[in-house]
């Protein structure tokens, strides 16, 4: 998956200056016989259009600092977004503006390529204004990140000038705000109803607990300064800015931290829900229907979805079953899974073991990739530990996109390495960084003329959807020879199923986080703490696990497709190419494009 930094808005959509267009049904001067008419006025759909675009993209990184700084532009590399509820409406205006003059752009008239672009405008706007009629502020809290890990926006920040680093803790000074805004809408979603449920809160307590309580040298908001590059930055301002940030750190950072972990254990958490589902706050089954077509781009019910993820646990199921057979095991399903989980054939007993076999997996399929791709994204990608503060917290791995003068990383968690088996490995690596996240991400960012705005747009589906069928594509470069490892595979793609049950379960019908996690062991051989913090995940951001099975789906489908239709004519590179060459898409976007290409190449 890929894992979003905390920033408080992820759709930076702006208002821009009103674009005034001047027409005179017929005016005559006095002083000569000129007459202008509308037809005399030559308007050009497609320059005010991406004049359009340039303000829209220059007013989103001015209201968004954070975002500018990934992109590289530092114009407010000393700013941070304000999560408060007042910028929250700020925002939606913004973005119903933005698309008041959108909508004064004639679609008809523009370009091919910019119908695209005005499509793909139009998706992010109406996306982000339609969430907003929800109170998200109320459940940016969870255990899967938030006001809690900010200092590891720091972390994925590029450092050039000595002025970076001032610049960071400058924003850092302004950080206290929000975590002060944060407790604020805390109060305010406990006295409305909007509450996380106690698990997720939980965690959220445990990780301000870890910090407020940690040794100043290990703090992870003083690690920027500590490790800062002395060919950077002379050791007089290092050392300068590491007094000051342990100043900040004891004097406002952690009393605001301590000030907020203190509600939520005392009043927020023995008062806020129990139960599990989104849909047990106001309104929430209406939004978790929204959160559905969200992520899926589709209009798929939650109950439609449900059986989907039924189908694929009894496909994928009958393809394990096989592999077991193969392998001669002399037991039925669940004794070949818990042999899988407990066997010490299939586990490192150290991080450092584990940490190198993911280094050379990644070694291993880049030489693989030319088998069935022709084009390569020019930004290197790195594997790196997941931090030690979050990760008996999060997922097995995850992923952050490259930005200007830093590489793409693929995060892998280290944490109990005797619950991470060997047989994920692969898998994962073909995930979250090649031909996975990685790929797809930077060759997004990379394309070359379209509006900026399109490099950075994520689309769930489509991100995540890749993700998972770059795990098939394992097959066409040999790294599943093992059947073990394929089993691996048949385990993440099983894992994908199962989110589409137990996601929709929990969050709309009345499923149980136990029930959730019986399905779990009943069909996959992942470990029992992965699979805890899977579902504990899921209960923390609804919706979000219904893309990656969705996606792969419509991927797949439109491979066999083309496969079927062009016979001698397709190529598996081709197909790949067309699928990534425009970047993220709807999916009913990207079936048209592929239908497209696939009659094109019928008739060339």
């Amino acid at each position: 998956m890929r894992k979003y930094t905390y920033i408080d808005k992820y759709f930076f959509v702006p208002i821009i200056p009103l674009l005034i267009l001047i027409s005179c049904a017929s005016v005559e001067t006095q002083d000569s016989n000129l007459v202008v008419t509308d037809e005399s006025i030559k308007v050009d759909e497609n320059q005010l259009f991406l004049d359009y675009l340039d303000d829209d993209w220059e007013k989103s990184l001015s209201d968004n600092p954070l975002f500018a700084s990934y992109t590289g532009d530092k114009s407010s590399n000393d700013k941070i977004n304000s999560n408060s509820i007042d910028q929250f409406i700020k925002d939606k205006e913004s973005d119903k503006n933005s698309l008041y003059l959108l909508k004064q752009i004639d679609l008809s008239k523009l370009s091919k390529d910019n119908q695209l672009n005005y499509k793909l405008k139009e998706f992010g706007l109406r996306n982000s204004i339609n969430a907003a009629e929800f109170p998200t502020y109320y459940l940016r809290l969870n255990q899967r990140g938030g006001i809690q890990s900010f200092y590891e926006t720091g972390n994925r920040l590029v450092y050039t000038t000595t002025k970076d680093y001032f610049d960071w803790y400058k924003r850092l000074e302004q950080f206290v705000s929000n975590i002060n805004n944060s407790l604020a809408i805390s109060k305010k979603g406990l006295a409305s109803g909007h509450t996380q449920p106690r698990l997720v809160t939980r965690g959220v307590i445990a990780q301000l607990d870890a910090i407020i309580n940690s040794d100043i040298n290990s703090n992870p908001y003083l690690k920027v300064f500590k490790e800062a590059d002395e060919s950077i930055i002379n050791i007089e301002d290092k050392n300068k800015l590491i007094d000051d940030a342990i100043l900040l750190i004891e004097n406002e950072i952690n009393p605001a931290y301590k000030r907020l972990h203190d509600f939520l254990l005392n009043d927020y958490l023995p008062n806020s829900r129990e139960s599990i589902g989104i849909k047990d706050i106001p309104n929430g089954k209406k939004y978790y229907e929204y959160l559905a077509r969200y992520y899926t781009t589709t209009d798929l019910t939650p109950n439609e979805i449900h059986n989907i993820g039924l189908r694929e646990i009894e496909r994928i199921r009958s393809e394990m079953e096989q592999i077991i057979s193969e392998v001669e095991w002399d037991g039925d399903f669940l004794s070949f899974l818990n042999y899988l989980r407990t066997s010490p054939r299939f586990y490192y007993d150290n991080p450092k073991d584990l940490f190198n076999a993911y280094l050379i997996m990644s070694k291993t399929i880049d030489p693989l990739l030319p088998k069935i791709f022709k084009e390569f994204p020019r930004a290197p990608y790195g594997v790196i530990p997941i931090p030690d503060e979050t990760a008996p917290f999060t997922t097995t791995a995850y992923y952050n996109s490259p930005s200007p003068g830093r590489p793409g990383y693929f995060y892998a968690n280290l944490y109990k390495p005797e619950s991470r088996p060997k047989y994920e490995i692969p898998v994962l690596t073909v995930h979250e960084a090649v031909p996975g996240h990685h790929f797809q991400i930077s060759i997004a960012q990379e394309l070359e003329n379209v509006p900026k705005f399109r490099k950075y747009q994520g689309i769930t589906a489509f991100v995540e959807g890749w993700g998972l069928y770059s795990e098939e594509l394992g097959e066409f470069m040999g790294i599943y020879d093992d059947p073990y490892d394929k089993f691996g595979q048949l385990t993440y793609d099983m894992w994908r199923a199962i989110r589409l049950v137990v996601d929709t379960g929990m969050h709309y019908m009345d499923w149980t986080r136990d029930d959730a996690i019986n399905l779990f062991i009943e069909n996959s051989a992942k470990s029992k703490l992965d699979i805890e913090n899977e579902v504990d995940r899921y209960i923390a951001w609804p919706g979000q696990a219904l893309a990656y099975k969705i996606g792969q789906l419509k991927i797949l489908e439109l491979r066999n497709k083309a496969e079927r239709v062009l016979g001698d004519k397709y190529d598996i590179k081709d197909f790949h190419y067309e699928v990534l060459k425009r970047g993220s898409l709807p999916l009913e976007l990207l079936e048209f494009y592929i239908d497209e290409w696939i009659n094109e190449t019928l008739n060339s």
